[in-house]
């Protein structure tokens, strides 16, 4: 009950929410202000425009935003004129779908934003492409849609200039709310009756949205000159509370343990279950901050985290009197306590002096942790190559719509035959995985929410309430556009039909006309992506492995630098972490669409899924390390030391070697255990590094039984 009023506040205070508002209103009052004047069917022609415009105001900084929608607005002005010209002639019409659905689709060469005006201006084609009207009329048409795209704008950059800092909060507290949710989840794994594989599969998933909200931030905030020299202090305070967010969720990745052997060595006694409720109660106390931060209001601690410490650390040392060994429970309690200590620096942001005794990094450096997208005539041509994912899909786009678009000509009564068009436009995407997730959603919510509006239009006639309902599920809408799929495909078919109805077109044909378009589209869009230029995620695999190989080894070598006695340079470790996140969370959401792909299209998933999770157990144990030493001052340490490092990163290299064909799949691993002799050194020490190597010696090995498959 707790955690799902939690849920409803985060969703009430988010930037889904926020955005779902301001879109609607944007779209839908240049139609109820000419609704006022009798012309709502100009009404509708400008809060096309508007629509168009809101695809291209995706998450960013505003520069981009504005840039994004000045080129979408000159676009869709173009499209409308054009299609308008050319929609009494079939064949040139044919053509133009031909031309535009490829060319635009190619515009995902640079990046989500590109990629979303490139859908814009196909959406406005869609949609225009069954109006006739005579060449002053086209152009009357193509001034509305221009003044809608600028009335969105303008509206979307005051809103933005009101309030410069809220979608950065929302996202940072957004972000605290996934992190909470992981360490949810990892609680759970000290849980007695749990399952570990169900659990650790959770986690992996939950890595990957993690990692997509840091980057999103990341770019939010390392972009944004301004938030650096932002006089009130808001701007560092983001900064900085990031920061110690990514570490934050270093920490928690740093914790890895054989789990199984820790309920077989300690169910028993009940210290695991009191371990799993003292980490919720931690992820609870961190989700509450990020609802704060979120909601923009104060907070004051809730959880005290050492009576509970206190406790757990008496029934630890009783295990010891007892004659049991209980050093892996002390590394447990002292690993919860450094949590916690990293969960009351988040406190920091809730103190108006804290910024001021923080260090911030210059633009230089912020930029190293961010990618710079180049958009150029060069890199768009450089792409004509079947080498290249976003060519094959234009190719695959292209030749599907065409074919949509001769269907429904040769469609009898087909009055809204462009919705077919439309559907592919919507669903067709790079990967088998989405495209059929996508076209289940399609289909399901088009079909539910066709019932849904033939209900309220069979039940309700007055027009007011008919408006008011609209509006409502506009709002739906536009707030899980970018969260839910299914829910705004639910919404807006109902929204669609009621609109069609006040405008006095039979909505009983519409719904039956809608599911036919819908069902011919999505037949279309399956065949496409499985039979034309298809690119398995198998095929992919294989660069995600080499990345995340390439990652562990950039850590190890930042853990063998620090053994070797140099000092480590704080800027090129976070990046060395940052790439391995990204790396690792490619390769798990890369391995999550390969099973949703034919079977007959996956290889070696067994195989490849115990390459992700060692890979994952190896840098949760190097990050244990090197978290704690990059503030310490570095010791040349022995050979003793230094050796179990080093061998790991040769197993690595010759693992890389193998994915890059450069190495024999019967050249094996070092077969031996390397056991450091403890002698003097620290015996905590000693067993993580030979836990390192024996995972490295592990990742060897299923990375010559996966080169041997191919």
């Amino acid at each position: 009950m707790k955690e799902n009023k939690q849920h409803i506040q985060y969703f009430l205070f988010s930037q889904y929410l926020s955005d779902g508002i301001r879109v609607t209103l944007e779209i839908i009052l240049p139609s109820v202000i000419l609704y006022q004047f009798h012309r709502l069917d100009l009404g509708l022609i400008v809060s096309i425009g508007a629509l168009c415009v809101s695809l291209a105001d995706g998450p960013g900084l505003v520069e981009h935003k504005r840039n994004g929608m000045l080129y979408c607005i000159l676009f869709i002005f173009l499209m409308t004129l054009v299609t308008g010209l050319v929609n009494t002639h079939i064949f040139l019409m044919g053509l133009l779908v031909l031309f535009s659905s490829f060319f635009f689709t190619m515009f995902s060469v640079f990046g989500n934003r590109a990629a979303s005006l490139g859908t814009a201006v196909l959406l406005i084609m869609v949609l225009r492409m069954d109006r006739i009207n005579t060449p002053i009329n086209v152009l009357f048409d193509s001034i509305l849609v221009l003044a809608g795209g600028f009335w969105y704008m303008l509206i979307a950059l005051l809103f933005f200039k009101l309030y410069p800092y809220r979608p950065a909060q929302r996202l940072l507290g957004n972000c605290l709310h996934e992190t909470a949710r992981y360490l949810k989840i990892k609680s759970a794994l000290y849980e007695s009756n749990s399952n570990i594989a169900g659990e650790y599969r959770k986690l992996v998933a939950q890595q990957v949205v993690i990692n997509a909200k840091q980057d999103e931030l990341r770019e939010l905030l390392y972009k944004n000159r301004e938030l650096m020299k932002d006089p009130t202090h808001i701007g560092k305070l983001l900064m900085v509370t990031f920061a110690d967010v990514i570490d934050l969720f270093e920490n928690i990745m740093a914790t890895w343990y054989d789990y199984t052997l820790l309920r077989e060595r300690f169910g028993h006694s009940g210290i695991l279950n009191e371990v799993s409720v003292i980490i919720q109660n931690l992820a609870d106390e961190i989700d509450r901050i990020g609802l704060a931060i979120q909601s923009n209001s104060h907070y004051k601690k809730h959880y005290l985290l050492l009576p509970a410490l206190d406790e757990l650390k008496i029934k630890i040392d009783a295990l010891e009197k007892s004659g049991n060994s209980n050093l892996v429970l002390k590394k447990i309690l002292v690993n919860i306590r450094n949590l916690g200590e990293r969960t009351d620096e988040l406190l920091n942001y809730f103190r108006a002096d804290a910024a001021e005794k923080r260090n911030i990094r210059t633009d230089g450096e912020y930029a190293k942790f961010v990618s710079h997208q180049v958009i150029s005539v060069k890199e768009f041509f450089s792409n004509f190559t079947l080498q290249s994912a976003v060519y094959r899909h234009s190719l695959r786009m292209m030749i599907t719509c065409v074919t949509g678009f001769i269907i429904a000509k040769l469609l009898p009564n087909a009055h809204h035959g462009y919705w077919i068009l439309l559907t592919i436009i919507v669903i067709l995407k790079p990967g088998f995985s989405l495209t059929k997730q996508r076209n289940l959603e399609r289909l399901f919510g088009t079909i539910a929410g066709g019932l849904m509006g033939i209900l309220i239009i069979y039940f309700i006639h007055d027009r007011t309430i008919l408006f008011s309902i609209i509006i409502a599920f506009m709002l739906i809408t536009y707030t899980f556009i970018r969260v839910n799929y299914i829910v705004t495909v639910i919404f807006m078919t109902p929204y669609i039909i009621i609109l069609f109805s006040l405008l006095g077109i039979g909505f009983v044909d519409l719904v039956e006309e809608r599911l036919l378009d819908t069902g011919i589209a999505s037949l279309l869009a399956l065949l496409s992506i499985y039979f034309l230029f298809p690119q398995w995620e198998s095929v992919q695999l294989e660069n995600y492995m080499i990345s995340v190989l390439k990652s562990n080894e950039a850590y190890l070598q930042q853990l063998a630098s620090f053994f070797s006695g140099n000092k480590p340079s704080l800027i090129e470790y976070k990046l060395v972490r940052k790439q391995l996140y990204i790396s690792t969370a490619n390769l798990s959401a890369a391995f999550q669409r390969m099973l949703s792909e034919p079977k007959s299209k996956q290889r070696s998933s067994q195989h490849i899924y115990e390459f992700v999770v060692l890979n994952h157990v190896l840098s949760s144990n190097i990050a244990s390390l090197t978290a704690s030493m990059v503030n310490k001052q570095p010791v040349i340490s022995s050979k003793e030391i230094l050796l179990p490092v080093k061998k790991s990163i040769t197993i690595l290299q010759q693992s890389l070697q193998q994915l890059n064909h450069t190495a024999s799949v019967e050249e094996m691993m070092p077969s031996k255990t390397l056991i450091v002799r403890e002698n003097q050194i620290d015996k905590q020490l000693v067993e993580q590094l030979n836990f390192i190597y024996k995972v490295s010696g592990d990742i060897g090995k299923i990375t010559t039984e996966i080169a041997k498959t191919k």
